[in-house]
């Protein structure tokens, strides 16, 4: 089984992403949730992840919010593709305006 990890930088701050909240789903079940620590990250997310198509969802408005910064994205969602047992990194780039993210390692 396969497992993973996000890891959330603010482009605009240079800085980590903290206080984020990320949720795992696999279709539309929810399977499990965490907030980006003072680096940015969330070490795990989920049990062990079968093959198949899952999708996290970055809480990106309440973090701007809570910044006091308006943003167009009151979320992001990424949807990837579980096919081999391996660790899986879904990094995400944020900005109020702009989101880019990657197969990490």
């Amino acid at each position: 089984m396969s497992t993973l990890s996000t890891h959330v930088l603010d482009a605009v701050l240079g800085a980590p992403a903290a206080g984020v909240t990320v949720t795992l789903y696999r279709q539309d079940r929810r399977l499990d949730s965490g907030e980006t620590d003072v680096d940015g990250r969330v070490g795990a997310l989920g049990e062990a992840l079968a093959p198949g198509t899952y999708r996290l969802v970055f809480g990106t408005g309440a973090y701007f919010a809570g910044r006091d910064v308006e943003t167009f994205y009151p979320e992001v969602a990424v949807a990837f593709v579980v096919t081999e047992e391996r660790h899986y990194h879904v990094p995400l780039l944020l900005s109020p305006f702009a989101f880019s993210t990657y197969r990490g390692s």
